[in-house]
């Protein structure tokens, strides 16, 4: 069965997956989506005798079936290769009675990097199929990890060139540094004065601004995304779901079939909705635990059935997460609605018009079988690092404390085992894990707090964060959102000269 995808909003142009990684978002602004996933279900028995390596292949061949058997083998080579400082890519190991995915051994010490190793490949592949004569310009906002990962993925990736902008003096300083020191002649680096949201809003406008495609068409460049809009970024961390399921067995914590809970950090709902896409393929997994910061407009949701932006902004010590609007949520309201495109356009129109939608009570009680919440602020991040290392010797950074914060504060179902998702080192958060950690970082700068940090817990930070103090800031450009436009042209035209 070939699997076709088509809009959220619209099924009437249907694309094979590799048109859709290349386009990155709808022509009417929604996400693409797949009526075939879940047709053909994991084999269990074989994803849990698999290496990381076999099971991303397995993953990718069953939700990209358009690629063939070799193209997917020499992208997963080169995605999941030296650059990863363990070969297991994404370890799992013990939390107290819990669990913890290790998502930050990648190059950026960042979850994102599992995505974003694999995306320029799978880009590259579609071009080449496709004889794609364009040139691509991958457009991204980001809330602090995703721009460094694309930007380490695409630098000098022939043909293709990446814009990233983030929100200006809402990233931890090692962000920023790993952003603005990007290496490349294809790339550019740009903050925004507002928040993630803004810079969000704004990509997704210029995606789908006809105007905008067709002066970049006269100079033979297209727009695609590396947000977890784009289906390639999704259907690559769908593997470490499996492959975390796999290791729990291995290790003889579960048996083959028992249900598992996850317990993951959101803010743009994209790690969280890859552990629902690994259900409908097969995966047994019992609830995923949305774990939200102050900004905890996803926990309202999910206990309320209505989402609300309309409410303070909250500057935290996760920032990634730092989020009002979760672009990725669209998808899992489709697949809840029961593939009612009109609906998901309603629902998307009113929260650009209104501020806010309501699900129906049907689709909250679907939301509520397989989703649950819970949210911590800052003061219960912070207590959460420090317990985490007094109790266990494991430094956590302040997004897995979220987690783990919401999984301690919900009582653990009788023989289910819970892992909690841990999306970056400690390392990019220096600062705010030392004065979790009772620390006095007056006066201290985030490489000084880096070294404290080293000191105080005799762990090392990885080289490609120490690294940064000398690196050479490249990037210094700050716009206002009415001014991403102009620049996004500016960088084409400068990168494809």
């Amino acid at each position: 069965m070939e699997t076709l995808y088509h809009s959220t909003r619209s099924a009437q142009q249907a694309v094979p997956s590799k048109t859709a990684i290349l386009t990155g978002i709808a022509p009417d602004g929604g996400l693409y989506v797949s009526d075939q996933i879940g047709a053909v279900k994991l084999d269990l028995a074989t994803v849990c005798s698999n290496d990381y390596h076999a099971n991303a292949r397995l993953v990718l061949g069953t939700l990209l079936p358009d690629y063939t058997a070799d193209e997917i083998r020499t992208c997963v080579q080169g995605a999941y290769g030296s650059q990863w400082d363990t070969n297991a890519i994404t370890p799992t190991t013990p939390l107290g009675n819990d669990w913890l995915l290790e998502l930050y051994h990648g190059p950026t010490s960042a979850f994102k990097d599992v995505a974003l190793q694999m995306l320029p490949r799978l880009m590259s592949v579609a071009r080449h199929t496709a004889g794609e004569g364009h040139n691509v310009m991958i457009l991204t906002a980001t809330s602090g990890d995703t721009g460094k990962a694309a930007l380490d993925g695409f630098s000098d990736v022939e043909g293709t060139g990446v814009t990233v902008f983030y929100p200006d003096g809402k990233v931890s300083d090692i962000q920023r540094l790993q952003m603005v020191t990007q290496r490349g002649s294809n790339v550019a680096v740009c903050g925004i004065r507002g928040n993630f949201d803004d810079a969000q809003t704004e990509v997704k406008r210029i995606f789908a601004d006809k105007d905008v495609a067709a002066r970049l068409l006269t100079k033979n460049t297209v727009l695609s995304s590396a947000n977890s809009i784009n289906v390639g970024r999704l259907v690559p961390q769908v593997t470490y779901y499996c492959d975390a399921y796999a290791q729990l067995v291995r290790a003889g914590a579960i048996s083959v079939g028992d249900a598992v809970d996850f317990c993951v950090p959101t803010g743009n709902f994209g790690d969280v909705l890859a552990g629902y896409y690994a259900k409908l393929i097969g995966l047994p997994v019992g609830k995923l635990i949305v774990a939200s910061n102050a900004n905890n407009v996803l926990t309202d949701f999910i206990t309320t059935g209505t989402y609300d932006r309309r409410r303070p902004f909250h500057k935290t010590i996760s920032p990634s997460m730092d989020i009002l609007v979760s672009s990725n949520l669209e998808r899992l309201l489709y697949y809840l609605a029961d593939g009612d495109c009109e609906l998901v356009a309603s629902y998307m129109a009113n929260l650009a018009e209104q501020g806010s939608y309501t699900v129906s009570e049907t689709i909250l009680s679907k939301l509520n079988k397989t989703f649950a919440c819970g949210f911590a602020d800052d003061d219960a991040t912070r207590s959460t690092i420090q317990s985490t290392w007094e109790d266990l010797g494991i430094l956590i950074d302040t997004h897995t404390a979220v987690a783990k914060a919401v999984l301690d504060a919900r009582p653990q179902e009788e023989g289910r085992q819970r892992i909690c998702l841990s999306t970056a080192s400690p390392y990019k958060f220096s600062a705010d894990v030392l004065e979790a950690l009772g620390a006095n970082t007056d006066g201290l700068d985030g490489f000084a707090c880096m070294d404290e940090l080293e000191r105080i817990t005799g762990t090392h930070a990885p080289v490609q964060l120490s690294g940064l103090r000398s690196a050479v800031e490249r990037h210094t450009s700050v716009c206002d959102r009415d001014q991403m436009t102009t620049f996004v042209e500016d960088a084409c035209a400068r990168v494809f000269a």
